[in-house]
């Protein structure tokens, strides 16, 4: 059987830190947390997605112009 060379190194990658961590996930995440607090704001938040308009939001609904319900191009 064909083995991925990505995902055979992906699982190698897996077990060592499920290892370092005698296999227990609360202390993974507990470590985790704590390097991620130490780093402070070094890390970079991810933006909040601004509320769609009336003109970000047109020609989402079936309704609009040119838009069908079938997803095929509307007829000349």
């Amino acid at each position: 059987m064909w083995e991925d060379p990505i995902v055979a190194e992906v699982h190698r990658a897996r077990e060592k830190l499920a290892a370092e961590y005698n296999f227990d996930i609360t202390a993974f995440f507990a470590d985790l947390r704590k390097r991620q607090a130490a780093l402070g704001g070094r890390l970079v938040h991810p933006k909040k997605r601004a509320e769609p308009t009336a003109e970000t939001d047109r020609g989402r609904h079936s309704g609009s112009p040119g838009s069908t319900s079938s997803g095929a191009a509307p007829a000349a």
